[in-house]
Order: C-alpha cells, then structure tokens, then sequence
C-alpha cells in the first residue's frame, strides 16, 4: 500500500489530494485546497510551502506528485505559477519525499483516457474511481487526478519491468 500527495498548484487556490493505493484500486485518504491571502507574493509562497508542510506531517505519504507548469498566454502567470510550484516541491523535499511531476495532458489521460478532457470530465472520473458521493472542488480534484496519474503510471513502469509478481500454478514468478 502507497500513500500518494497529490497536488495542483496555484498562486491563489494550491488543491491537494491524497490516496491510498493497493494494487490497481484507490482509495480516498483526504482532499482540500490550500488558500493563499491577497497581497504580497512572498507571503502566498510562504502560506503554500507551510500549508503543503502540514499536509506532509498530518497524512505522512510515502510519495509526492504535482503538475508541471504549461505556458499560458500570460508570462507573468506562468512565472508565479513556477513559484508556487517551487514551495510545495521544497515542501515535499523538506518531508523527504520522492517529487515525481507530470503535464496536465499525462494526468487527464491517466484518469479520464483523453489528454483533452475538461475539468468536469476529471471531477467526474475522479469520483467515480474514488467512488465518491459528490465532485470534489475542482482544485481538489485536479490533486487527486495528479495522484491517480502517478499511481497508475507507477504501476505501469513496474508491471513493464516485471517487477509486478504473477502467481503461476501456485508459484510466485516475475
């Protein structure tokens, strides 16, 4: 069993997500979204990196994944984007965490099978996987969707190494 942080980062609303994975199922740990003052970017980094800290200290995942910056039409949004990004992943560094990051595109293919899928598209499979009573917050659900992308492209990377065990006539083999 894996507990795995997810998160989708932001300057103004940073959404977390964690799971517990056993095999090929999940099951839902906790979820919510890290909200940063107005103001000073200084001040939202800080509230981000504290933020992703406690998430670390309360749920102890064995594993951090998060959403690698797209370019926007706003270079100055990209920028602060990165930034955030950079607390958490020092967060998780910190916690010493294994950081694992990949695009918004790998993340909707993983959850929904189309790396175009809108953000309804990702609330809904992720309750459905998560077997959830309603759609998460769609910042909480875009975290949990990073967590299930990394789980199941974990789970991938070691079936093709054959590290994933087969029970054979009643023997284990790789």
């Amino acid at each position: 069993m894996t507990i795995i942080l997810g998160i989708d980062p932001g300057s103004r609303i940073t959404g977390y997500g964690i799971v517990k994975q056993q095999g090929s199922k999940f099951h839902y740990v906790g979820s919510g979204c890290i909200r940063t003052p107005n103001g000073d970017l200084s001040i939202k980094l800080d509230t981000i990196f504290a933020g992703v800290s406690e998430i670390i200290k309360q749920y102890t995942p064995d594993t951090f994944a998060i959403e690698q910056v797209f370019m926007a039409h706003n270079p100055d949004s990209a920028l602060k984007l990165g930034q955030a990004r950079g607390s958490a992943i020092v967060a998780a560094t910190q916690g010493l965490l294994p950081v694992f990051e990949y695009s918004a595109r790998q993340i909707k293919q993983a959850v929904v099978g189309s790396g175009a899928a809108d953000k309804s598209q990702v609330q809904h499979m992720v309750q459905q996987i998560l077997k959830l009573d309603g759609k998460p917050q769609a910042d909480a659900a875009d975290a949990l969707a990073v967590a299930i992308c990394h789980g199941n492209t974990n789970q991938s990377l070691l079936a093709m190494a054959g590290v994933a065990r087969k029970t054979v006539r009643g023997r284990l083999r790789k």
